[in-house]
């Protein structure tokens, strides 16, 4: 990856993921599998064995991760999702898919609110690598309670980690780390590469970013980073 690659900023790939849905009749929750299935191809390809367990939290972002989960289990690797909300506080996608992942069976511990869990980190210590699905770009500045333990808990835990769509607590934008940030092993970012992630300064957290597509069509590719660059 090279900062001459094509980017989107974090507003832009939002709206990416607007016009995907009103301009070309792509339901939301299938730009969310294809994220989520295409985290697992890169998963799978870098060699990486379970069993994983998937950091989430209310955001679309968790939703990938629940997405992941699923599709790990499909193609035999354990998964574990330890959830850092309430389930009540999920919403839209994210709350399709994790229903689906409870009646499909995957194992979940709530990390957060009255019903928490304090065994998780004992499904951490498990673990044979991290997904970071905590969370997204539109959530600005330091992580807070509980997803500031759930950093740290995933950069001591001495496991590969592969960030969902950008490591959680980094700017994708600027490149910088207000905050607790989560020093991922593999970044797997939709569309096309975030500016920040392409800076020197984020590299120890982005590790090797990889440019996972969504399923929208090239038209729009071309339309959002120009004609030449989707080729």
């Amino acid at each position: 990856m090279t900062a001459s690659q094509p980017t989107l900023t974090c507003a832009q790939a939002r709206e990416f993921d607007r016009r995907a849905t009103a301009d070309f009749a792509m339901p939301s929750i299938l730009l969310m599998e294809n994220a989520g299935r295409g985290v697992v191809d890169v998963i799978q390809a870098a060699g990486l064995s379970g069993p994983a367990v998937i950091f989430c939290g209310r955001g679309n972002n968790a939703g990938d991760g629940f997405v992941i989960a699923r599709h790990l289990e499909l193609r035999g690797i354990d998964a574990h999702v330890l959830l850092f909300a309430a389930p009540a506080d999920l919403k839209g996608d994210a709350a399709v898919n994790f229903e689906i992942i409870c009646r499909g069976g995957t194992p979940i511990t709530v990390c957060a609110g009255p019903s928490a869990d304090a065994a998780w980190p004992q499904v951490v210590a498990q673990a044979g690598f991290v997904v970071d699905a905590l969370l997204g770009t539109g959530v600005q500045g330091a992580p807070r309670p509980p997803i500031d333990a759930a950093v740290a808990a995933i950069n001591a835990a001495g496991k590969p980690v592969v960030a969902v769509d950008l490591p959680t607590g980094l700017n994708a934008d600027t490149g910088e780390a207000p905050g607790a940030v989560v020093a991922a092993s593999i970044t797997c970012t939709f569309v096309a590469a975030k500016p920040g992630l392409l800076l020197e300064a984020a590299r120890p957290y982005v590790g090797q970013l990889h440019v996972v597509d969504i399923g929208a069509p090239r038209a729009l590719l071309r339309a959002m980073l120009g004609a030449g660059s989707a080729s």
